[in-house]
């Protein structure tokens, strides 16, 4: 074995895994360089903010602070403002007339303490109506960094393994050496140094592919371009402002030691480990923080304001929970919600999500009992649901949790029985309970009853700061001014309704009647909209949204769907703004908007209301259909998610499940995909169109099909 290598050979191995090092070193430098330039953007950004800030304050204010200093040879120098000053140095200041090198360090002095408090008022912030070199730097540097960290990350998994056996397989080819050196080696080293060499020789050729693959991809995004990274923002929004966090801690003021509660139960959480594998997203640290909450307080009400992503810190519990063995979780829910629930455990998790609902709700019960995963069923359901006494559970969420306020009703009585087979308990509500002591001890009752009867026993103090103490171990409620300093951003939430049957009739008479307007009014057209299931969820929205003082705007393709719409949210309504309304009268109608309350909806059809107006009083947009064409539907988000905007967009887009409209956004999806892969907008137009309505027509052939075939529609496929 010795003879099989040369002392040559050894060292031109050993000088190859040097250099292979060296340059897996190099990409780790890279990424701590990335953070570094991440860091950098946002201090740029920050400081050209706070000079737009002094820009307008005299130099006189320095003498309001500090008596005795040079003010008057400053002005005569021509410096004016404080922008002026916070960009010179101490050396430049004395070498203004009149100013000596003791005055200008006291000068210098006080306008970096005016400078730093300037710069505590402002805020990083990411939008795509904000398009400048400073923040084209930030996205990019961004960009970088997301894309090296993680190709850092996956090649160390690949290469930490064999760390130890090259460093100890290189020693003992150079402990042999060559020459007399190897000649009078031991017959045990040279052994060792053979089967060194051999070991090195068959790892090589893996191994510097995984490092030489992984400088190759450092170097492309050394080149990352201002359009990729701004795409990428785009798709991914949230994980940029992770980043930012993550490289820049405290760079939004917020709290992040404690989130808002007391300090003794903030210091056992901060302790609590989370696990966020086969978890599809990423979580904001506040999200992280409410995780953690849910999980070390155990049996908790989760209040966070309208779009901090409730269901989100959810989803990550159960993830969580399944790292420590874990298997069952169960969610109950408004029916509204249903299919959306489903549909965001499988989006951002790798868990198997079981509809237990309508016809099949029995046998999907019993498979999530056999196989676990995550059971969803609505309020209603759950009262029918055979729960086998011997069954037991890991965790249990109930959304919309003020549903189950009134302890005298079924419904609460029905949830009460589940969680007695619950290990864990979480409630959510984004409706605000503060103000409704009586209904937050009931909830808090179920969850937690010796922290109930503390609560009630100070319930008269409900607005004072010891009644919020007192509940903090079960309820946890975030603002979004809190946790959401670097906004207006926006969040596009598809709002997936499972069908009444009212529903299902009158959408299987408008397909199989190849009625192709009427195919795409899904459960608009039902007789009675009590019976549609995308009007229900359309008045949950506005109740939620006027209880979060906001303002909303519903948007509809069609003028019959419209004036259902204004009909239905009676004195709430404004409008309609269609096209048959003069603009002069549209933009009378945007400032009585302007003027109005929280909880008032402006109904418009998407062609008219949907361009050339900015409402950026109305933070929640509201979508009854999917459009056939992407940019008619960003158009009209535009009017609210635009420069001025000082809330969160929350978009909500109504869609039915096993409808027109799940084929729509199917192929919506893709030609946004077309969209986003080509760098050329000229050439990503011609070929992301929308839908033609050939196209539609062919839709509904197919649609056809699956209907006539589908067991689902088989007893209303004969009264058609």
């Amino acid at each position: 074995m010795a003879g099989n290598y040369s002392a040559k050979d050894a060292r031109n191995l050993i000088f190859q895994f040097d250099q292979l090092r060296h340059s897996l070193d190099n990409s780790i430098q890279a990424e701590k360089a990335a953070a570094l330039d991440v860091k950098a953007a946002c201090d740029n950004i920050l400081n050209a903010k706070m000079l737009t800030i002094l820009q307008g304050v005299s130099v006189d204010e320095l003498a309001r602070s500090k008596k005795g200093l040079r003010i008057k040879a400053l002005k005569d120098a021509g410096i004016a403002y404080m922008d002026q000053l916070a960009t010179m140095s101490a050396q430049r200041i004395a070498a203004v007339d009149g100013i000596g090198p003791e005055s200008a360090r006291e000068i210098n002095a006080e306008v970096h303490r005016v400078a730093a408090q300037a710069k505590r008022e402002v805020r990083v912030s990411l939008s795509l109506d904000e398009q400048n070199a400073l923040t084209d730097k930030l996205v990019k540097s961004i960009y970088k960094y997301k894309k090296i960290r993680a190709d850092v990350s996956q090649a160390l998994q690949k290469t930490d393994p064999y760390k130890a056996n090259i460093e100890a397989c290189t020693n003992a080819l150079d402990a042999v050496g060559g020459g007399l050196k190897k000649l009078f080696a031991s017959s045990k080293s040279k052994e060792q140094a053979a089967r060194a060499y051999d070991y090195l020789s068959r790892l090589y050729s893996g191994y510097a592919a995984v490092v030489n693959d992984l400088d190759a991809h450092v170097r492309v995004y050394e080149r990352t371009d201002s359009g990729t990274a701004w795409a990428n923002f785009a798709a991914e929004p949230v994980s940029f402002v992770s980043v930012i966090e993550e490289v820049y801690p405290g760079i939004y003021g917020e709290d992040e030691t404690q989130y808002g509660l007391p300090e003794e139960l903030a210091e056992e959480v901060r302790g609590e480990d989370i696990s966020s594998e086969g978890l599809k997203c990423t979580l904001r640290r506040y999200q992280e923080w409410g995780v953690k909450y849910i999980l070390h307080q155990g049996n908790v009400l989760l209040g966070d304001e309208m779009g901090l992503g409730k269901t989100i810190q959810a989803i990550a519990a159960m993830v969580s929970l399944r790292s420590c063995g874990a298997t069952h979780s169960f969610v109950v829910c408004p029916a509204s919600v249903l299919a959306n629930w489903c549909r965001e455990i499988v989006k951002m998790s790798d868990l198997k999500a079981y509809k237990v609902h309508g016809p099949s709700r029995d046998a999907e019960f019993e498979a999530w009992v056999k196989k676990g995963g995550v059971a969803v069923t609505t309020y209603e359901t759950c009262g029918s649901l055979k729960v086998d006494a011997n069954l037991h559970y890991d965790l249990l969420v109930v959304d919309e949790a003020h549903y189950i306020k009134n302890p005298a009703a079924q419904r609460t009585n029905n949830v009460i029985r589940l969680s007695t087979k619950a290990e864990r308990i979480l409630f959510m509500t984004g409706t605000p309970l503060e103000n409704n002591v009586d209904e937050m001890i009931a909830l808090i009752n179920i969850l937690q009853p010796k922290v109930a009867d503390n609560a009630r026993n100070i319930s008269s103090i409900s607005s004072a700061p010891q009644f919020m103490k007192t509940v903090a171990p079960v309820y946890y409620r975030r603002k979004r001014e809190d946790v959401l300093n670097e906004l207006p951003e926006k969040e596009e939430i598809d709002e997936w309704c499972t069908m009444t049957k009212e529903d299902m009739i009158v959408y299987a008479a408008c397909v199989l009647g190849r009625n192709y307007a009427q195919s795409r009014r899904v459960s608009w057209n039902v007789k009675d909209l009590k019976d549609s299931s995308k009007a229900q969820r359309l008045l949950e929205i506005v109740k939620e949204a006027e209880e979060d003082g906001r303002k909303v705007l519903v948007f509809s393709f069609f003028l019959d769907t419209i004036d259902r719409v204004v009909k239905l949210l009676g004195d709430k309504a404004m409008g309609p703004v269609t096209g048959a309304v003069p603009p002069g009268r549209r933009q009378e109608i945007i400032d009585e908007f302007e003027q109005a309350p929280a909880g008032t909806v402006l109904v418009g059809q998407v062609q008219s209301l949907g361009t050339g107006l900015n409402i950026q009083s109305a933070s929640v947009v509201i979508i009854c259909e999917p459009q056939f064409k992407p940019s008619t539907e960003n158009q009209a988000i535009s009017r609210a998610y635009r420069m001025g905007q000082s809330r969160k967009v929350l978009v909500y887009r109504l869609l039915c499940e096993g409808s027109v409209d799940e084929r729509i956004m199917e192929i919506l999806e893709n030609k946004q995909q077309i969209f986003d892969d080509y760098a050329d907008e000229s050439v990503a137009a011609q070929r992301a169109e929308g839908i033609t309505d050939s196209g539609y027509r062919d839709l509904i052939e197919e649609e056809i099909d699956r209907i006539k075939k589908s067991d689902e529609y088989k007893d209303i496929v004969i009264h058609v």
